[in-house]
């Protein structure tokens, strides 16, 4: 899937005078560079879990990897939602971005050696998968990949302090 362009919206409630909204390429950017994002999924009992993860942007999408075994896996069963979100730990610079969607689980070989080759692209020779039977192969055992396209995503500017919606 192509980028799609989001409906891009200042939220002037918690924005700072006269700030702009971040434009849509640069919250892009930042999901692309980013090298750790934090996964919120849900429970089967309706808590929350959270968790920190690596990630790629490829056609419009993050990608991330899990094993079946795993809480955020069997959190994604049952309830596909959750919320990706990646920036900075300072308070006066940067661009944060929260992503939210639905994590669809990849299968087809074909688009599974193109997120592999993104992942070895990104994160080096260490974060290399082979492809198997609809899921990534490494040291670590087999491991689910899941999609999620951005539903809505917000963009929160530190320093001249403001809030983008980005609706897609």
């Amino acid at each position: 899937m192509a980028d799609r362009q989001p409906v891009t919206e200042l939220d002037a409630r918690f924005s700072a005078d006269g700030a702009t909204p971040a434009e849509w390429e640069e919250g892009r950017e930042q999901l692309e560079s980013a090298e750790v994002y934090w996964l919120a999924t849900v429970r089967p009992g309706g808590r929350p879990h959270v968790t920190p993860v690596i990630a790629v942007w490829l056609d419009g999408s993050l990608h991330f990897c899990t094993g079946p075994a795993e809480r955020k896996a069997k959190n994604l069963e049952s309830n596909q939602h959750c919320v990706l979100t990646t920036g900075r730990n300072a308070l006066g610079e940067g661009l944060d971005v929260v992503v939210e969607g639905d994590a669809v689980r990849v299968s087809d070989d074909a688009v599974l050696r193109r997120i592999a080759d993104a992942y070895e692209a990104k994160y080096g020779p260490d974060w290399r998968f082979e492809v198997r039977d609809g899921c990534f192969e490494g040291d670590g055992g087999a491991a689910l990949v899941y999609e999620v396209a951005p539903a809505k995503a917000f963009g929160f500017r530190k320093g001249k302090y403001s809030q983008t919606r980005w609706r897609f």
